[in-house]
């Protein structure tokens, strides 16, 4: 791709998403998403790919139907109360219609299953701007958009979410479709205290843009797509490899990691506000995902590569990248626990 046109692109992507941001009308917030959607497009699309075009064809198709939801939604509800403000409340049915969209857009469960056949068709770069960057702009609305939604909704998206996040990744062997399920039992947590606490849906978000890009570029680094790959990581890189065995079990939430400090947060707040079950049902639901992130750690630190004399050897790197972002976000993801009381300060 000409250098040219990924800076129109990705200038674009920067555009729609400073434009849902600022705005308070509901056309504008609509046209921010939208000109997201069509930046990333042609960066799904510039492998010519079959597979990339079919991943490039169902992300267009489900951010269409999204959209169109949310302008139906907010046309309905500017012709029965006259507002067109975001922050204005709504209808409890165009509300719901709003946030079941916006569901859409992220990957929340039960409208998930596009997120984890797109991501496979797609690169390890894109697959991490689709899993970080285009979650922004939707979530500015979830959080505005959620004060007016019915609670019950938000907490059953969060629950479906999480259990189908954990159930979905136990037996992938791809590992961006790992990531995916990954992304929707996060996305869950977040969505679980937007109405309760929106700071603490904040935390949730940027550390989860932390760790998910830690592991996009370790990924990346490694050339590593499936989980056979990783088995001779070791051979090639040994300290990449064991940061990448402390930001998978980051993602999974285990202490003294930056990855336990939302899960924490969240559950503390659930409990303080007298939701029992759900604290218990997502705190099970995180062994789910923690399952499949210790069989990443096992498959990259505790199996040895069969080499073959007649192979090419394994620890030849092709190619040198960047590293300066992946130790910066590798460092955040294993090191961030410390700083909790600044983060609550800051932002509460």
């Amino acid at each position: 791709m000409s250098p040219l046109v990924l800076v129109v692109l990705l200038s674009s992507l920067g555009l729609g998403t400073a434009m849902t941001f600022a705005s308070s009308h509901w056309l504008l917030a609509w046209m921010g998403l939208e000109i997201n959607t069509l930046a990333i497009l042609p960066l799904m699309a510039q492998q010519n790919h079959p597979r990339a075009m079919e991943a490039t064809t169902k992300y267009f198709l489900i951010q269409a139907t999204a959209a169109a939801m949310i302008l139906f939604a907010s046309t309905t509800n500017a012709w029965a109360s006259g507002q067109w403000d975001i922050t204005y409340p709504s209808h409890p049915v165009t509300a719901t219609i709003t946030m079941a969209a916006l569901a859409m857009k992220i990957g929340l469960a039960p409208t998930h299953f596009w997120l984890p056949e797109v991501l496979q068709g797609v690169s390890l770069t894109t697959g991490l701007i689709l899993s970080t960057w285009q979650k922004l702009a939707p979530f500015a609305l979830i959080l505005q958009v959620a004060n007016y939604t019915p609670p019950y909704m938000l907490t059953a998206l969060a629950l479906c979410s999480t259990l189908v996040g954990g159930w979905g990744g136990l037996n992938q062997t791809q590992l961006r479709k790992i990531l995916a399920y990954s992304s929707i039992a996060h996305l869950g947590w977040m969505i679980l205290v937007a109405q309760m606490a929106p700071q603490l849906t904040l935390i949730a978000l940027i550390t989860y843009i932390v760790m998910t890009t830690a592991a996009f570029l370790t990924l990346n680094n490694m050339d590593a797509t499936k989980t056979a790959t990783l088995a001779s990581s070791w051979t090639k890189s040994p300290t990449l490899t064991a940061m990448a065995c402390l930001v998978l079990l980051s993602l999974g939430g285990l202490p003294p990691l930056t990855g336990f400090l939302p899960k924490w947060l969240i559950l503390q707040e659930v409990t303080n506000q007298g939701f029992i079950p759900t604290a218990t049902v997502m705190a099970l639901s995180a062994l789910l995902s923690l399952y499949f992130y210790l069989r990443l750690t096992y498959a990259m630190s505790l199996t040895l590569f069969p080499h073959t004399f007649n192979s090419v050897t394994p620890w030849r790197m092709t190619a040198k990248r960047p590293t300066l972002l992946l130790s910066t976000t590798i460092i955040m993801t294993t090191c961030l626990l410390p700083l909790t009381p600044s983060a609550l300060t800051l932002l509460i």
